[in-house]
């Protein structure tokens, strides 16, 4: 009853399309390669067509560079238009609203790699990225209606938080459990939530509920009967014991998501482990530090153009995250390109002394290693310094220290001052996530 008739009715009110636009998302998933992209294709020239006509910046852009977008051919045509960042649309919020724009929406970042960035949605884009997450959810067999517990940090929906939401989230049966803190008490409070609730999914940042997994599991809380049926996490990389502990405490699969309030609803994870791209809605380049488009297999930045994107367009946008596409179809029979990998943002690589940019994870592991450390965060504040945030059970004795110091250097350089500070916790950004890297260092 809510999914296919208190929820349309809320759309409908909300002058929200996301109902027939979920249908036919329901129908094209199962489309060839081919014809994916000739939608694709259609839908970037219908676009760029109307950026040119009705979008002050997009039409100052074309004009300039003779763009004629009438006569793209192909998706590769794309790499006609610059790239679009964060600076860009800070210095031309305005300029980039159509000027037929209407009830367009502010909002903003959660500024997790730095500023905040503001923009502006409009009701179209807003019901693709909720029938594509619609979508990608009942994959799972789960739909909006069943008992979710949302576990989330970010103050822009905790803001949002009042009595009609409140009534609407009741309705819905969704209960949103604010997830800043992650002491003892809170943890606890999260694991009687939960099973008093008895949710059939989860929805989360996936450092949220491997927190929760792992004090379940340290207290001997049992959370495996709860008839879970998947946990869905986002807005953060998925590492793999975080999926392990998940899956394991709470019995059910892990879904994972990818995406943001700027660049939309990108890919999702099926039950048959492919990374699904919002092909319909998004088309995804993988481009190298130069901007020259990477074939599949090889990792770039991601840039994104969203489709659905007429009254404030998002095109050729610079997400910071790097990743891979991949080459092949998914078993579940879909014929939506794949993520290969999402390697996360370009702040969560390192840069050795010599040049050499390495993934953050080559360091976490030396710390995931060392018994009795509980949390850390680990900061590149330049070639020649990084500090070392740590949480442990006891205070590090010489060698341990000796050891991390050593572990370190080996990677970034042996001349590299290493700061080992031991901290009583480890706040979160101020976005509500965490982060284990933080990177200031610019690669090569």
């Amino acid at each position: 009853m809510i999914a296919n008739f208190c929820f349309p009715i809320h759309e409908f009110l909300k002058r929200h399309h996301t109902v027939s636009i979920r249908k036919e998302l329901e129908t094209t998933q199962w489309w060839n390669k081919s014809q994916i992209e000739q939608l694709q294709l259609s839908k970037l020239k219908q676009l760029l067509i109307y950026a040119k006509a009705n979008v002050p910046y997009y039409n100052k852009i074309m004009n300039d560079l003779a763009i004629e977008p009438e006569q793209f051919e192909s998706l590769s045509a794309l790499s006609k238009l610059p790239l679009l960042n964060k600076a860009a649309i800070s210095a031309n919020i305005e300029s980039l609203k159509s000027i037929n724009a209407q009830s367009l929406t502010r909002s903003n970042t959660g500024g997790s790699s730095g500023e905040p960035l503001i923009f502006y949605l409009g009701k179209e884009r807003v019901s693709h990225d909720v029938a594509a997450k619609w979508r990608a959810t009942r994959w799972w067999n789960v739909d909006i209606g069943d008992p979710e517990i949302v576990i989330w940090g970010s103050p822009i929906e905790l803001g949002t938080q009042d009595n009609i939401r409140a009534i609407r989230d009741s309705l819905f049966r969704s209960k949103l459990l604010p997830a800043f803190e992650m002491s003892d008490q809170k943890l606890q409070i999260f694991l009687d939530e939960i099973r008093l609730f008895r949710p059939k999914m989860l929805f989360g940042y996936p450092s949220a509920l491997s927190f929760i997994a792992r004090y379940a599991e340290k207290t001997g809380t049992v959370m495996n009967n709860l008839g879970l049926k998947v946990a869905f996490v986002t807005s953060e990389r998925l590492y793999d014991e975080q999926r392990q502990q998940i899956s394991k405490t709470f019995n059910c699969p892990v879904a994972n998501g990818y995406g943001g309030r700027d660049a939309g609803f990108i890919a999702h994870e099926c039950p048959a482990g492919g990374m699904h791209i919002t092909a319909e809605d998004i088309i995804v380049e993988i481009l190298d530090n130069q901007g020259t488009p990477l074939p599949c297999g090889e990792s770039g930045e991601i840039v994104i153009t969203h489709l659905a994107s007429h009254d404030f367009p998002f095109i050729r946008y610079r997400t910071g995250d790097i990743g891979k596409l991949g080459n092949q179809l998914c078993s579940c029979g879909r014929g939506l390109p794949l993520l290969k990998e999402i390697q996360g943002r370009s702040t969560d690589f390192v840069v050795a002394q010599d040049g050499t940019v390495m993934h953050g994870l080559a360091l976490i592991y030396i710390l995931r290693k060392i018994p009795g450390i509980n949390a850390f965060k680990i900061i590149q504040e330049s070639l020649d310094l990084t500090r070392i945030l740590i949480v442990s059970k006891s205070t590090l004795d010489l060698t341990t220290k000796k050891l991390i110091t050593h572990e370190f250097q080996t990677r970034l350089g042996s001349d590299l001052t290493i700061n080992i500070e031991e901290v009583s916790e480890i706040p979160l950004e101020k976005s509500g996530k965490f982060r284990y890297v933080i990177s200031k260092v610019i690669p090569p």
